[in-house]
């Protein structure tokens, strides 16, 4: 007997959520060591024009060093709420490629408008030497919704 596909089709409800985890203010990224261990940190997040979930991370960070030498992340992006079981709770996992902005570049002064409209406490360090926007090129995900709400994204 083949397994029933848990999946559902994305539907304006599945979009709604999506939109919603979008404006989140952090996700966890997940990276691979140069060893090939995995590693998860938590980072400021914020979209660029088109949507692209962007982050602004240090050269000091044991994962920007992880996203030079492999490109291959996912994001983690939705925390419980204060009641219930954490697993009712909506979470977009997005699994990505990370593609580094070159500071001083046009895109690097239009991406840096915009992540301080959305996280002005950024401008506090977002022109430090060691610091870089990653965009988060996005190849497909998963969204949960709560049980029995599972969503393949495309």
């Amino acid at each position: 007997m083949t397994p029933k596909d848990p999946f559902r089709a994305i539907d304006d409800e599945a979009r709604a959520i999506i939109a919603r985890l979008m404006t989140a203010s952090h996700a966890a990224l997940a990276v691979s060591r140069e060893d090939g261990t995995p590693s998860v940190t938590r980072v400021a997040l914020a979209v660029d024009k088109d949507n692209v979930p962007v982050a602004l991370i240090s050269d000091l960070s044991l994962h920007t060093k992880a996203l030079r030498n492999a490109r291959s992340c996912a994001l983690l992006i939705g925390e419980p709420g204060e009641k219930g079981d954490p697993l009712t709770h909506p979470r977009l996992t997005l699994h990505c490629a990370a593609e580094f902005v070159e500071q001083g570049s046009e895109a690097h002064v239009a991406l840096r408008a915009q992540y301080l409209e959305q996280r002005p406490k950024a401008k506090l360090y977002v022109d430090f030497a060691d610091f870089h926007f990653v965009r988060f090129k996005v190849k497909d995900g998963l969204l949960n919704a709560g049980f029995g709400k599972a969503y393949r994204i495309p």
